[in-house]
């Protein structure tokens, strides 16, 4: 056997131990490593189980698709952390009282989202969660700042350019945000939106007390009635606010007071007596009146933007156009607005008023030169005199030796012009805010259309009572002395176009249900039915009428 030295060699007990050792330090390594390991990928497979759920769901909504896109598909309501918990809690709580506002509470889903919550163990599940919220929250967002409808769908002369707001910034600022300031936000901050809901909870109260009692019997009432129709028209009154408590049975100055009260509030001619107009508005229920609430809450939403601090506002129900500045009115006149016909009726769109126009030229429009003027022309040849035929060159022509009888709405080859002249259709001014309608702010010879309580007459313009004071308050920011200013133009017969130095918003909105900083609320008639299709639709939506309880 070779010698080794001592120093040098390790003993059989020895090696036997270290080789344990090692043995033993190789498997604890294995052992532990493993785990960890599957961890790992069992982590990573869980995050990829998500984000690849997110990616599926969402690719049916572009907008949803390239917010998770860029948050790198993390999540923004399923997660465990305190701002995820916090967007769930606020998000379901809005949806739960989305009612207040009268909108399609069951779109939202309230009881199905929590139980998707509850419910929700894999990856996967969570992730299809995840957009399902989102797409919730957006649907919510749009409805409560814009709009539940599309109104154009709704009524074609809605034709209103809706202020829609960039999907995809409402969950990138929600995130960045307070969840519960965000969605407080959303609602219009307009003081007509805060009164509107103010009046819904006093009318759902109302309702859940049965309402104002019995309608009053009958066609009409006069002062000095009496009997039982006078006691349920006296309950009524007082139901409603118009009279103190009273145990009168006669139809006393009292009552007749309070009628004129209501008469004033509905837009009806307040004299006084419940004539056959009167007795069907004061016999509408509580029920129709919070639907014209909640349909001008949801008008109110379509006009979720700024006015101007100056600006025109054209309300087609109530035959009257107002300047406003600084939130209060400054002018208001009546007016005549598009008659009940499809074809006349006014449309409702926002624009900006640019110039006005001083002894205006009526250019008669062609679907009014062949639909009206070219039959007479046909019967007669000289009939309405006042008008001038423009042929393709600018000329004026002669009647005398046209055959009209050749001419159809497709082919006649004529334009119809009056001249300036007080006959003028269009008075002696228009105001023009520039639009593919063709609509304006016009005066009118026909002054007597203006002391009817219905004043639905025009081809879709809006007539004005008093176009010379509503000219002189435009002009008044822009001159010492409007009234000479216009009176110096107008005295030349000729005419003239005069720029507005600064542009005034208009906006023609058609509302039967409308607030005044103080006093009742008031109510108009529907006068093209656009406001009972605006209703039925959000019904179809969703919408139901609440009865609160005290």
């Amino acid at each position: 056997m070779r010698n080794f030295p001592v120093q040098g060699l390790i003993s059989m007990r020895q090696l036997t131990r270290h080789s344990i050792n090692f043995l033993l330090f190789a498997f604890l390594t294995i052992v532990i490593s493993i785990p960890f390991g599957a961890q790992n990928a069992q982590a990573q497979t869980k995050v990829t189980a998500f984000k690849q759920a997110i990616a599926e769901a969402a690719a049916r909504d572009k907008d949803i698709a390239a917010f998770y896109r860029a948050n790198e598909y993390k999540p923004i309501w399923t997660g465990n952390s305190g701002r995820d918990r916090s967007r769930r809690s606020a998000l379901l709580k809005v949806l739960a009282q989305a009612g207040v506002h009268g909108l399609p509470v069951a779109r939202y889903d309230v009881a199905g989202l929590k139980a998707a919550l509850k419910a929700a163990k894999t990856p996967r599940e969570r992730g299809a969660l995840e957009v399902k919220i989102s797409s919730v929250f957006l649907q919510y967002a749009r409805d409560i700042q814009t709009g539940a409808l599309i109104p154009s769908r709704v009524d074609s002369g809605i034709v209103r350019a809706i202020p829609y707001r960039d999907r995809v910034s409402y969950l990138v600022n929600f995130v960045k945000s307070s969840p519960a300031g965000f969605l407080k936000a959303l609602p219009p901050k307009s003081p007509e939106y805060t009164r509107l809901l103010k009046e819904k909870l006093r009318l759902e109260r109302l309702l859940g007390k049965g309402g104002w009692g019995q309608q009053v019997p009958g066609k009409t009432l006069k002062p000095g009635a009496t009997g039982n129709a006078v006691v349920i028209l006296r309950n009524r009154l007082m139901a409603m606010g118009f009279l103190k408590r009273s145990s009168t049975q006669t139809y006393d100055a009292n009552i007749q007071k309070a009628v004129q009260k209501f008469q004033l509030t509905h837009g009806l001619s307040p004299d006084g007596v419940i004539g056959a107009g009167t007795m069907t508005e004061i016999n509408v229920g509580v029920q129709a009146r919070l639907q014209s609430v909640i349909v001008a809450l949801e008008r109110e939403r379509w006009l979720n933007q700024p006015l101007g601090k100056r600006h025109i506002l054209v309300n087609l129900t109530d035959y009257s156009a107002r300047i406003v500045d600084n939130g209060k009115v400054t002018f208001q006149t009546r007016t005549v607005v598009g008659a009940v016909a499809l074809d006349r009726r006014s449309p409702e769109f926002s624009d900006v008023m640019e110039h006005m126009v001083i002894n205006p030229t009526w250019n008669v429009p062609r679907s009014i030169a062949v639909k009206e003027y070219l039959p007479m022309f046909k019967r007669n040849a000289n009939a309405a005199g006042h008008l001038r035929l423009i042929n393709g060159r600018g000329q004026t022509v002669s009647r005398a030796n046209i055959d009209f009888s050749q001419y159809s709405a497709r082919n006649f080859p004529f334009d119809i012009k009056q001249p300036p002249s007080r006959r003028n259709a269009l008075g002696l001014v228009k105001f023009i805010f520039p639009n593919k309608y063709n609509i304006y702010l016009h005066d009118t010879p026909a002054k007597n259309l203006f002391t009817r309580e219905t004043r639905a007459f025009s081809h879709g313009c809006i007539r004005l009572q008093q176009p010379f004071d509503f000219a002189y308050a435009l002009l008044a920011k822009q001159e010492r002395n409007p009234q000479a200013y216009f009176k110096q133009i107008l005295d030349t017969g000729r005419e003239t176009v005069v720029p507005l130095d600064v542009q005034i918003p208009v906006h023609i909105i058609y509302r039967t249900a409308f607030t005044n900083a103080k006093g009742p609320i008031n109510f108009r008639r529907d006068v093209y039915g656009r406001d009972g299709r605006i209703w039925n639709a959000l019904a179809k939506a969703g919408v139901v009428l609440r009865s609160v309880g005290e």
